[in-house]
């Protein structure tokens, strides 16, 4: 995994992607439903700057809180990405809006960057992150038992080991997780799911603190795969097909691990697309993604119709 993004670069790819894809298929749609939620569209505020971390936290963090004209509403917890050392949670601003106008809080984070915080220290970010919402949940009037979670690479992966370790009972729950930082689901962006599946590059030395070879435990421990269980919330995978820097074959095998334990899942594929442009041009994903996390809201738990697929454009 490199760690060297130009935004030239970005807007390029983004540019051929997008001519390509005006005369092409631009996604598939795997284990879709039958029919789309009815989300009715609400106002919101946005409370910027708040701290959330511990007064005695090795680094104070800081969230915005996007609040919708909604009774009690359901909450995600919004992670961005940036191998783990850069960007901000400005890069998820779009997505919180998105999230807010259907009718969810938000609460976008920021967390500790490597190579200064190694492996878990992020993980325990996210974990009192969502222990905030939990006591704050009357301040603000949130359903603090309907908490999902939605990241994009990085945080994808953060986002996603939250939910698998907290409905599981590793001991990455201690001391700062547990029950109580359970997630009704996930999105999951361009996932990097298995970490040992990776060559030891500088992100992952910086992450996690060192090489796969002297440290193996450590990359299975930090990889979302290894913790799946029965008890692991539904996710919503959406991937760039022709993605370098996290090949699309993680979320194929993300998603081969939660069905052999009959975890509702679906996985977009989006074609002709990489990383930084399955997140660049990423609207359609958003979109189905919120459907997904409606749906969660109106389920219980039963498995409900599905089709083998569908293709989009």
């Amino acid at each position: 995994m490199t760690n060297r993004f130009g935004w030239l670069q970005q807007v390029t790819e983004g540019l051929l992607v997008g001519a390509v894809l005006a005369l092409t298929g631009c996604a598939s749609h795997q284990n879709a439903p039958s029919g789309d939620a009815s989300v009715e569209r609400a106002q919101f505020s946005v409370e910027r700057n708040l701290q959330f971390s511990p007064p005695d936290w090795p680094q104070a963090l800081f969230a915005d809180l996007y609040l919708p004209d909604r009774t009690v509403p359901p909450v995600v917890l919004l992670v961005h990405g940036g191998g783990w050392e850069r960007r901000s949670r400005d890069d998820m601003d779009w997505i919180a809006e998105e999230l807010a106008i259907h009718g969810f809080a938000v609460m976008n984070i920021d967390y500790r960057f490597a190579p200064d915080h190694t492996f878990p220290a992020q993980l325990h970010d996210l974990q009192i992150a969502r222990s905030w919402l939990n006591r704050n949940a009357d301040r603000y009037q949130l359903d603090a038992s309907a908490v999902s979670g939605f990241g994009f690479s990085s945080g994808a992966h953060l986002v996603t080991l939250l939910a698998v370790v907290a409905s599981s009972d590793s001991e990455l729950n201690q001391p700062f997780g547990g029950p109580d930082t359970r997630l009704r689901a996930v999105v999951a962006g361009g996932l990097p799911a298995d970490l040992t599946a990776f060559d030891s590059g500088p992100l992952l030395r910086q992450f996690l603190g060192g090489e796969q070879q002297e440290i193996p435990g450590v990359y299975r421990d930090a990889s979302p795969i290894t913790h799946v269980t029965r008890q692991t919330p539904p996710v919503f995978l959406f991937h760039g097909a022709m993605d370098a820097l996290v090949p699309f074959s993680q979320a194929e095998r993300f998603q081969q691990a939660l069905a052999a334990h009959d975890i509702d899942n679906e996985l977009f594929k989006m074609h002709l697309r990489g990383h930084i442009t399955s997140f660049l041009t990423a609207g359609d994903a958003v979109d189905e993604a919120i459907q997904f996390l409606v749906r969660q809201g109106t389920r219980e738990g039963t498995g409900a119709s599905r089709s083998e697929g569908r293709a989009g454009g």
